[in-house]
């Protein structure tokens, strides 16, 4: 478990040792003359997402914001099998918030900002999406020195096949088994194209990385140990490489999914109102026109989706929980595993 301490007006505390699931980071941000806390559960780093807390406490000066990150496989066990009292639960697995708030975790909230989302972006006035984020291949500019960067995942593989010596153990992706966003685009990347088991094949007998999160994959590419890594979000690649150079990101020419970061507000809520606040607050007009530039998180209103065709958004509906089927996730598993790991 990491956890990181925080000094100067941000107050740092214990979780909750009665609930199991694992926590990466926890910080509170209090208000000078707090009359209400909102407790948000979120798989967004605290970096990214900070910006954002200080802008609605400015707008909300006597709230206090106890934020909690953790993987969002770990998001759904603490709703899902532990009840966990949070207001605000903010993920980026669009398929486990979908079967969180199909299998009743999740209450209805109305606003008028909620209601000019489009239906693609909102499911059954429960889970509402606030940013559309692609998964894009990030390179390590040393590492391809002379080489062709690819363009589609045809070209990606000849390039592995054909550099072994250069990309053996420097491969990164998420491990799909404890990745709730890795397993979703896993399984959106074998929905869109045959190449997907034939790349998973290359990748496995390249010895790949297996990680939990984009940070660490990002983090990794720089420090060298990678030279790729493949389906990472491009909106956290894109926030670092805006303070540091060495990497180049690769959105791939036959397609890109695109995943919406979405929010629900818990059945066991126990400040419903101040969660609302905070959905229209990400979902407001000035939040959503300054979200790029402050976090690096792509706006939900900016439409990229209609504009590139290359683009392959990912629809909140029922047919994410396909692959939530007990069955169907474990024959994906288990093929996952026989071709990412050929011991």
């Amino acid at each position: 478990m990491r956890v990181t301490l925080f000094a100067i007006g941000l107050v740092l505390t214990g979780f909750n040792a009665s609930f199991a699931f694992e926590i990466e980071d926890h910080r509170i941000y209090a208000a000078p003359m707090p009359t209400q806390t909102i407790k948000v559960l979120s798989t967004a780093d605290i970096a990214a997402f900070d910006p954002l807390i200080r802008r609605f406490q400015s707008i909300n000066q006597r709230i206090t914001v106890d934020y909690t990150v953790a993987s969002s496989t770990e998001v759904m066990a603490a709703i899902y099998d532990e009840g966990a009292p949070f207001d605000l639960v903010i993920s980026s697995a669009m398929d486990l918030q979908t079967k969180l708030a199909n299998d009743g975790f999740a209450q209805q909230y109305v606003s008028p900002q909620t209601a000019q989302l489009p239906a693609w972006a909102q499911w059954q006035d429960q889970l509402f999406s606030f940013t559309q984020e692609p998964a894009a291949l990030v390179i390590s500019d040393a590492h391809f020195a002379g080489l062709e960067i690819p363009k589609n995942r045809e070209q990606l593989i000849d390039l592995l096949r054909a550099h072994p010596e250069i990309f053996d153990q420097r491969i990164g992706t998420y491990d799909v088994r404890t990745s709730g966003l890795g397993y979703l685009f896993a399984t959106q990347d074998s929905r869109n194209t045959d190449s997907f088991w034939r790349l998973t094949e290359v990748m496995g007998r390249l010895n790949t990385r297996l990680y939990c999160c984009s940070g660490a994959m990002i983090d990794d590419v720089y420090q060298g140990r990678l030279a790729l890594a493949y389906n990472v979000l491009g909106s956290y690649a894109e926030n670092r490489l805006a303070h540091e150079p060495g990497i180049t990101i690769v959105p791939m020419q036959d397609y890109v999914t695109v995943m919406m970061r979405t929010a629900f507000i818990p059945r066991n809520a126990q400040n419903p109102d101040v969660a609302g606040r905070m959905i229209d607050f990400l979902l407001s007009k000035p939040t959503q026109e300054s979200l790029a530039e402050t976090t690096g998180l792509p706006p939900v209103f900016e439409g990229a989706s209609d504009k590139q065709k290359a683009l392959r958004p990912i629809r909140l509906g029922p047919g994410l929980l396909v692959f939530l089927d007990r069955l169907k996730r474990q024959a994906f598993l288990r093929n996952w595993e026989n071709s990412i790991r050929q011991d």
